[in-house]
């Protein structure tokens, strides 16, 4: 076929075989029409009456010829909708072995012989949740170099087609058509080039890499999709191992990182979740002993207390017991136990991260990814950074001309960027702050027309209608929409912003843009939670002296009867539970569903490979990032509040279990295959949830100390309690405070007949010489927070700081394989440069007047010279000698 081209003649024969070998040939393939070279990326387009798109293309396709690849087109009439033609790219193996070389794409030279020693202890009782070992290894364990065209014979190669597997096929293609431009050589636009930029203007609709069968059905040939369809992405196989391993072999080490966290950080909440039920049933079982609900409760204590209103005119006087069930709801989450379970997740994260940093070390050195960050900065330059950057400087490491930007422009970029964030992120708070407003504005309101409200007969909920419960509910659906409408406009500014700081390689593009978008999703997602935790109720002042937002006639918002604490359970089982749930349904229950369709109703005959993936969904660029956006903001839940809630990591184990085999399902079936990336680790994140993880210790010790009654209760157990016996008996009467209620300002006295009347405080009572001063209880209260929160945070860092030094981030066995395998590179390369010489020396020993022995030694002498960079030496050597 090769020497068919070189004639007129000979093609127009070719063509013609090809022609009707292709009506024969089944359309679903992912090979070119002569059913030998594979299809390693296919771009469509539409037929538009755009002279300007059409020249585009032409050029760019003329250009990717130029370069070496092979390109066939399917005519629109071929496709199912008669519009879209589809263009076939194939990198034949000159182009591959070029381009291998210039990434430094790392291939096999020999097989790992180096003992496994990894054995676990009762490894017995983990079989069931083992896959078989062809699928969890699909490839023996090889060691590997990076790739040299001029030593082609060192590396192993049965087959030059299956030798660069697909993944690194498509990468390499990419890598060649983000680079390659689309404008005539004397175009003044140098900017002009790269896939992407043709994709956003509309010149092509598609481009992507095949999958190499369908998802639904086994192929003799091609069976990793289908293999990882039957044993990863069903879930009913949730108790199962993931196969990593082939799950880097197909979709690229990127993504396989990804699950290799997702599947680590399920395994972990294991343990977090039994611990947290464990202090949930400590609650419930210390459910009666809680005096001080029994208190509110009784009729002659609780009953017979009547408390200030909780707004000025239009809230009347309520009596204590109402908050009854609302004291024995807290119980279940505000207990001894709440405090060590907070120190045990402050213990926890520090495990997790350092046990992940070891799993993550392993998976570097199995998946040859060990020294891929200098590869990433100095191979791999963005085709933005190349096009934007005009001016050149030389690279101190690869003394080669490079593009730079400018520091000036650098600066005036950066902080352009960083005032656009700031001012968004102050646009979040500016709108919580408007929806506290909103909620105490409307409650004065509620409370006045759900007085006399009917549904007060209601059974069973008539009593649960509550202006509190109205004026919650109310405001979470404004927050709701505007969390939405916020997250819609971000998103664009956030690429935006970034893609003008123009940054120099992927890495340092995607770590940008996940900085900007976590610090606007934690704003976005905590501020509530923060808001109820360390700020409602803190701030509202005493009857006759309470306090306003801004000045304004807005007092305050208190807490709810049943205390701060339970608000902060409530919400926060809301918001996690809700985004879970909803994630989870948009996920998985409103799929592609007429891809599907089409997919399985469509015989394969007529239906081609290329058509089945592109009616697929598109994996964006952004595809990654929201599903570790989605996990790290579910992280900071466990953590930041997790002393509120001991539930829960329980709440998210059962979810990750499922979006481990959702995700799975999504890029299986729902997704065109991605193009293969490499990543060792999983970037910016894990310096994210380092900082989330510091700060959990102190959100969660601030909760226990000023959220949760537990000290107020303890400093009375321990200082105050006059009884007998060590109980709590008399501590309601003890935490509260009277109030003269002809002391109340007239604008704030209720509407209702006057009552005597009780508030929530330490205070000296009407009368005393220091009426109303906080007293000398509050302050004993107040030290013992503080000495609480020191303690613990102390206690806790000097764990977390002992187990990170006691854990190494690499484990022992994989630093000596490491070294071994360096070692052993360096070896097998010398020897074969030593074979090499030896070879050429018996083809050229007629030219050399030395004794072959002599001749031999010299060359090895030289090779010695060679391989220590004495290029000096080197060349006097070579004037010298022989």
């Amino acid at each position: 076929i090769n020497r068919c081209f070189s004639t007129p003649y000979m093609c127009v024969c070719v063509f013609t075989f090809l022609q009707v070998g292709k009506q024969q040939q089944s359309k679903d393939s992912v090979f070119f029409r002569d059913g030998m070279r594979r299809i390693d990326f296919v771009i469509a387009y539409t037929d538009e009456n755009d002279p300007k798109k059409q020249e585009r293309r032409k050029i760019y396709e003329s250009n990717l010829q130029r370069v070496g690849l092979e390109l066939e087109t399917e005519d629109k009439s071929e496709s199912e909708d008669g519009k879209t033609y589809f263009l076939k790219i194939h990198a034949p193996w000159d182009v591959l072995t070029t381009y291998a070389d210039v990434l430094k794409i790392k291939v096999p030279f020999k097989v790992n012989d180096i003992p496994e020693n990894r054995e676990v202890p009762m490894e017995w009782l983990f079989t069931p949740l083992r896959l078989p070992d062809g699928i969890m290894h699909p490839e023996p364990d090889y060691f590997t170099s990076p790739f040299d065209k001029s030593k082609i014979d060192f590396f192993l190669m049965d087959n030059r087609e299956t030798f660069f597997p697909p993944s690194t096929r498509n990468r390499i293609v990419y890598y060649i058509m983000s680079r390659c431009s689309y404008y005539k050589e004397d175009h003044l636009c140098k900017d002009k080039k790269g896939i992407k930029r043709l994709l956003n203007n509309g010149t092509y609709t598609a481009a992507f890499p095949l999958h190499d069968v369908r998802a639904y059905h086994l192929s003799t040939n091609c069976t990793e999709r289908y293999t990882l369809y039957k044993h990863w992405a069903k879930f009913f196989l949730f108790y199962k191992e993931q196969p990593l391993n082939l799950i880097r072999k197909y979709y690229g080490e990127k993504i396989g990182v990804y699950f290799a966290w997702l599947g680590f950080y399920t395994e972990m909440l294991f343990w977090a979740a039994l611990v947290g039920l464990i202090c949930f049933l400590y609650g419930v079982m210390t459910y009666n002993q809680n005096e001080w609900s029994q208190e509110i409760c009784n009729d002659t204590i609780g009953g017979q207390i009547v408390m200030c209103p909780l707004c000025d005119k239009k809230c009347g006087y309520w009596k204590l017991s109402s908050t009854c069930n609302s004291s024995w709801q807290s119980h279940l989450f505000d207990n001894v136990a709440t405090v060590f379970f907070a120190i045990f997740m402050g213990i926890w994260v520090t495990l997790f991260l350092e046990f992940w940093k070891r799993r993550q070390a392993r998976l570097e050195y199995e998946w040859d990814l060990v020294d891929f960050e200098e590869e990433e900065q100095q191979l791999q330059l963005r085709p933005e950074y190349e096009s934007k950057c005009t001016n050149q400087r030389l690279n101190r490491i690869t003394q080669e001309m490079e593009p730079y930007l400018p520091l000036s422009s650098k600066c005036a970029r950066s902080c352009l960027s960083g005032a656009t964030v700031l001012f968004w992120m102050g646009l979040i708070i500016a709108s919580i702050i408007g929806v506290i407003a909103y909620r105490l504005a409307v409650f004065a309101a509620f409370a006045s027309i759900m007085k006399d409200s009917p549904t007060n007969d209601i059974e069973f909920v008539g009593s649960l209608i509550t202006p509190q419960l109205a004026t919650s509910v109310t405001a979470s659906c404004i927050n709701f929409v505007i969390i939405m409408i916020l997250n819609f406009f971000y998103e664009r500014v956030a690429i935006w912003i970034t893609d003008m700081e123009v940054p120099k390689t992927h890495l340092e593009y995607e770590n940008r843009l996940t900085m900007k978008m976590f610090l606007f999703q934690f704003v976005n997602y905590y501020s509530s939670c923060f808001y109820l935790a360390f700020f409602k109720g803190k701030f509202v002042g005493y009857p006759g002296a309470y306090a306003y937002m801004f000045g304004s006639r807005l007092r305050n918002e208190e807490c709810d009867p049943g205390g701060c604490l339970i608000e902060l359970t409530t919400q926060l089982v809301i918001v996690m539970a809700g985004k879970q749930v909803w994630g989870n349904i948009q996920e998985a229950l409103v799929p592609n569903w007429w891809v599907s369709r089409s997919a399985r109703s469509h015989p394969e005959s007529l239906y081609s490979r290329w058509e089945q993936d592109h009616d697929l969904q598109d994996f964006t660029q952004l595809g990654l990032f929201y599903e570790y956006l989605e996990m790290v903001i579910q992280f900071g839940f466990i953590t930041l509040f997790v002393a509120s809630f001991p539930l829960a990591p329980l709440l998210a184990l059962l979810n990750n279990i499922l979006e481990v085999r959702v995700d799975a399902w999504k890029f299986t079936t729902q997704f065109r295959r991605p193009v293969a990336a490499k990543a060792h680790s999983i970037g910016a994140w894990q310096e994210i949830l380092n900082m989330m993880a510091v700060f959990s210790v102190v959100t969660n010790a601030f909760i226990v100390a000023f959220t949760s009654d537990m000290i107020p209760r303890l400093v009375y157990l321990y200082a105050y309690q006059t009884g007998k016996g060590n109980n709590m008996e008399g501590y309601i009467n003890n935490s509260l405070s009277i109030f003269n209620i002809s002391e109340i300002p007239l604008a704030s006295q209720p509407e209702d007949e006057v009552n005597p009347s009780c508030y929530q405080d330490y205070r000296y009572p009407p009368g005393h010489e220091k009426q109303y001063t906080h007293t000398v209880q509050f302050w004993h209260i107040l030290a013992a927070k503080m000495a609480f929160i020191i303690i613990m945070e102390h206690v806790v860092f000097m764990v977390k700081f002992f187990v990170a030094w006691l854990i190494p981030d690499v484990p022992s066995d994989v630093k000596a394989r490491i070294r071994r395998e360096r070692y052993l590179i360096q070896e097998y390369l010398q020897n074969y440069e030593v074979e090499k010489l030896k070879s050429q020396l018996s083809q050229c020993n007629s030219h050399c007047t030395c004794p072959p022995d002599k001749l031999a030694k010299c060359m090895e002498t030289k090779l010695k010279y060679k391989n220590m960079f004495h290029k000096r030496t080197l060349m006097i050597w070579n004037d010298r000698d022989c």
